[in-house]
């Protein structure tokens, strides 16, 4: 019902797609949003052929993102048991497809403690994931959260403490041109196998953000992926869950 209520609610929106079977329904719980501005020129050096940097008044945002995964599944089919819950933290910009003007993610990589989900999501969405040593604990309002990822030669790791201000002080909702709504309204994310530049679409409810606070203890996962962090504090935001409905990817033509 949450599902359908969600594709009920967003139907009219123009990056709606029609039902399918093939559908992944998801909700994260527990989400940082921790973004820093960044040089534009580093970022298009990372990217594939055929996305550009999409920026907020000329600059470009990376992204660092945990939470938890929950109740993992097709659309209309039941929950996997042993499955369905597990951690997630991954490394973001944001980009534009030039030809047709849509934007969205990029992930410069996801980090799980399930390593059947990071083979699946590999396999299907050709996404870089990454198996990781994860572990989450909350105390209150606190939630420490660490990530070490497992076989790479170089240290990707994540360490830090974070809480929301409270549902009680939560943000309006983002109205586009805003700042907020360009780092968390994103309803797409691109990747690419090959020389193939791949897209999936993602539906859901306006985020529910609250301003966020965060100790950060070691962010190595950030120079892993070669991208380097600026020496101010990150944009932080929280949101305590949100439902997911992710399309199944689609080459986009070249």
């Amino acid at each position: 019902m949450r599902i359908a209520a969600i594709l009920a609610e967003t139907a009219h929106r123009p990056w709606a797609l029609p039902p399918s079977p093939w559908a992944v329904a998801m909700r994260w719980t527990d989400l940082l949003f921790a973004h820093w501005p960044v040089s534009v020129k580093d970022v298009a050096g990372t990217l594939p052929e055929g996305l550009e940097v999409d920026t907020y008044d000329g600059v470009a945002w990376l992204g660092i993102v945990p939470f938890r995964m929950e109740e993992v599944r097709l659309r209309g089919s039941p929950v996997l048991p042993g499955n369905h819950h597990f951690l997630e933290m991954n490394v973001r910009t944001y980009v534009r497809e030039p030809i047709s003007g849509h934007t969205g993610v990029y992930f410069f990589s996801l980090d799980t403690n399930n390593p059947l989900a990071a083979v699946a999501a590999r396999a299907w969405y050709h996404l870089p994931y990454f198996w990781a040593r994860m572990q989450i604990d909350t105390h209150g309002r606190t939630i420490f959260y660490s990530s070490r990822r497992l076989f790479s030669g170089t240290r990707a790791a994540l360490r830090l403490e974070y809480c929301g201000a409270g549902h009680e002080r939560a943000l309006p909702p983002a109205e586009r041109g805003t700042l907020e709504y360009f780092l968390t309204e994103r309803y797409a994310l691109f990747t690419h196998f090959g020389a193939r530049l791949i897209r999936a679409d993602i539906q859901h409810r306006k985020w529910i953000l609250e301003p966020g606070e965060a100790v950060f203890s070691d962010l190595s996962i950030a120079a892993a992926q070669g991208i380097a962090l600026p020496g101010t504090s990150p944009l932080l935001h929280f949101a305590e869950v949100q439902d997911i409905v992710a399309w199944p990817p689609r080459t986009i033509p070249g």
